[in-house]
C-alpha cells in the first residue's frame, strides 16, 4: 500500500485534534473528488513499517484524540489487507484513543457479501473503527454546513453502536462533548 500524505494535530476529519493518514488507491473515483492524484495505487510513498512508527509517535501526546483513515480509499480490499495489522497495532499501542474512517463505499456495500469492497478483512477492520463515514462524494448534495461530511448523502456512522444492536446507529456528537 501507498499513501499520499499524513497530517498531524488536523482538526478537519474527525473529533478534536487527529492525526490522519491519507492511502492511495481508489476505483470509486467520485466526480469532483477533493484529491483524484490519489486514485493511483501507486501515488505517494510506500507504506511501511517505519511509517507505522512514525504515526504511532504523532499519535501518542494526550492531546491527541485519535487517527483518521482517508484517501484514496481505506476500503479498497488491497489496502484493507495492511490497514488491518496496522490498526490492531494502535489498538494494542493507544487503546484510548479513537479511530475514524472515511470511504466512499456505503456500510451495506462493505457488509454485503460479494460487493466489490467485502473481503476477508472487511469485518475485523470495521470492528477496529470507532466511526466511519460513508457514501461517495456527491457534488449535486454537497453542503459546506455539514460537519465531518461534503455532502448530504454520507454519513456518520457510529461502528460499535451498529455492531452491537445490528441496525446502523448514526453518530452523536454531543455525546462525546
Amino acid at each position: 500500500m501507498y499513501y499520499g500524505e499524513i497530517k498531524n494535530c488536523d482538526i478537519a476529519n474527525g473529533f478534536g485534534v487527529r492525526v490522519s493518514l491519507f492511502v492511495s488507491g481508489c476505483t470509486n473515483h467520485c466526480e469532483h473528488c477533493f484529491q483524484p492524484q490519489t486514485w493511483d495505487f501507486h501515488y505517494g510513498k510506500p507504506f511501511t513499517e517505519e511509517t507505522e512508527r512514525q504515526l504511532l509517535s504523532m499519535l501518542a501526546p494526550g492531546y491527541i484524540n485519535g487517527l483518521t483513515l482517508l484517501g484514496g480509499e481505506p476500503f479498497e480490499p488491497a489496502n484493507q489487507r495492511v490497514l488491518l495489522p496496522f490498526l490492531r497495532r494502535v489498538r494494542r499501542a493507544l487503546p484510548q484513543k479513537d479511530i475514524w474512517s472515511f470511504t466512499g463505499f456505503t456500510w451495506e456495500e462493505l457488509r454485503t457479501p460479494g460487493a466489490y469492497p467485502r473481503c476477508e478483512a472487511t469485518d475485523k477492520l470495521l470492528s477496529l473503527l470507532d466511526v466511519l463515514v460513508d457514501g461517495r462524494y456527491v457534488e449535486a448534495k454537497h453542503d459546506i454546513s455539514l460537519r465531518f461530511r461534503g455532502s448530504s448523502n454520507q454519513r456518520i456512522i457510529d461502528v460499535p453502536a451498529t455492531l452491537a444492536c445490528g441496525e446502523l446507529t448514526l453518530w452523536d456528537e454531543q455525546a462525546h462533548i
